[in-house]
């Protein structure tokens, strides 16, 4: 196949926009330094989702595990309010160690990938004294039966220092 040179120039570009793009989104899906260090230090996690009318929900803490792409891993019933309102769409927002931590705003995503459920049921009790002594704690029998389902949480963007959780009033903006 013959390209012209204004042809081939204009695919260079369309090419360089592409790999722009997906730079700024790489970029803008990541952890920052703050979270990453908090992460590392933190028992629990503190996830609060978006009701219909667009407030907070209650921040409640959950068990999770950091993945070294730095996403965050939670374990949860498919029926809960959360699952419920991250099937519909609903951003997160995150605490880091308590209510009053650091914070940021992700999307979710449920997880089927046997491998990563496989890594929930590996790292939960490594981390988790309860969860280790055969209490709670995610299984392959309870990923089967679908008592269990696993959300990768990706940042978009922290939250300003002191952003606490309040139920019931706005939620902030994703972007």
């Amino acid at each position: 196949m013959k390209f012209s040179s204004a042809l081939f120039s204009q695919i260079i570009m369309a090419s360089a926009i592409v790999v722009l793009a997906a730079s700024a989104l790489m970029a803008d899906t990541a952890l920052s330094e703050r979270d990453l260090n908090a992460l590392a230090d933190a028992s629990y996690i503190y996830i609060a989702t978006v009701r219909k009318d667009g407030s907070q929900s209650r921040a409640v803490p959950v068990w999770f595990v950091a993945t070294p792409d730095h996403q965050v891993l939670i374990d949860t019933d498919p029926n809960s309010w959360k699952a419920r309102r991250i099937r519909r769409g609903s951003p997160v927002l995150v605490w880091i160690g308590d209510r009053s931590g650091p914070a940021f705003i992700g999307t979710a995503e449920f997880v089927t990938d046997h491998a990563v459920q496989n890594q929930m049921i590996d790292q939960i009790p490594k981390k988790y004294f309860l969860a280790r002594i055969g209490f709670f704690g995610p299984s392959r029998a309870r990923f089967d039966d679908g008592r269990t389902v696993t959300i990768r949480i990706s940042a978009r963007r922290d939250l300003p220092e002191g952003f606490q959780s309040q139920p019931g009033t706005p939620a902030p903006a994703l972007k």
